[in-house]
């Protein structure tokens, strides 16, 4: 059920391709790692990417299958490690844990 909605989500904010997408470095940005679990495959941690990219404040994402890290650059006065980690488990993944980059 979680990979169909995921799939179903993830097709709808992509539409043109799963290439990753990254908004101008030139806001000041603070990263965080989170360790992620729910991957079941590549596809999953390139829709994770693609949709955190869309989400304001988020200027960078990088996600890595199998291990599950997901690195994530945010402009502070638009978002914050909360609201990340938050929609990342609204999308059915499990944040375990995060760290600053």
């Amino acid at each position: 059920m979680f990979r169909r909605r995921f799939f179903k989500l993830m097709t709808l904010a992509t539409a043109g391709g799963l290439a990753p997408l990254e908004a101008p470095a030139s806001v000041a940005t603070s990263t965080v790692i989170y360790r992620v679990r729910g991957f079941s495959c590549v596809t999953c941690a390139t829709g994770l990417d693609t949709m955190l990219c869309q989400q304001r404040g988020i200027t960078s994402s990088k996600s890595t299958y199998p291990e599950g890290a997901v690195t994530v650059g945010f402009d502070p006065e638009h978002t914050t490690e909360k609201a990340v980690a938050a929609f990342i488990t609204s999308l059915g993944f499990t944040v375990e844990s995060e760290h600053r980059g």
